[in-house]
């Protein structure tokens, strides 16, 4: 169809002016816009690429050494136990996401060692699991 034709065919349309709903007031431009704005298509996607991005450390395998070393501070913590000894320990925290973890060290006065639980317990409450302790330091 050519300009003259479709002029033709739709003359009674041309000179009208657009129609006004009485029911419903016209839609504000803002929220007009809005009804065009980019949706998050891929919910999450972010988040997944940060996690992936975020990087963990590996657990090391002490040695027989190290582990006796360590089996005698925790000796010494259980005989100097009423005194409450500061302590500087280092130890493994397991990412709960992903394979490997965390190191974190903390200082503190030990408590209460949980013979069954495996456990040491800190004055501010913390709990450090003695099977994922790297070093333990008597202040």
């Amino acid at each position: 169809m050519n300009r003259e034709q479709i002029q033709k065919t739709y003359a009674d349309l041309l000179g009208r002016q657009r129609p006004v709903s009485v029911r419903h007031p016209p839609m504000p431009r803002l929220s007009r816009a809005a009804q065009f704005a980019p949706f998050a298509a891929l919910t999450g996607h972010s988040d997944a690429v940060s996690e992936t991005a975020r990087l963990t450390q590996t657990r090391p395998e002490l040695d027989e050494g190290v582990i006796a070393e360590l089996n005698i501070r925790i000796g010494q913590l259980r005989e100097r136990l009423a005194e409450r000894p500061a302590v500087e320990i280092t130890y493994f925290v397991p990412d709960s996401k992903k394979t490997g973890g965390a190191y974190v060290t903390v200082r503190g006065r030990v408590c209460k060692v949980r013979e069954l639980e495996k456990q040491l317990v800190l004055a501010d409450d913390a709990i450090i699991p003695i099977e994922q302790i790297l070093a333990l330091r008597l202040l």
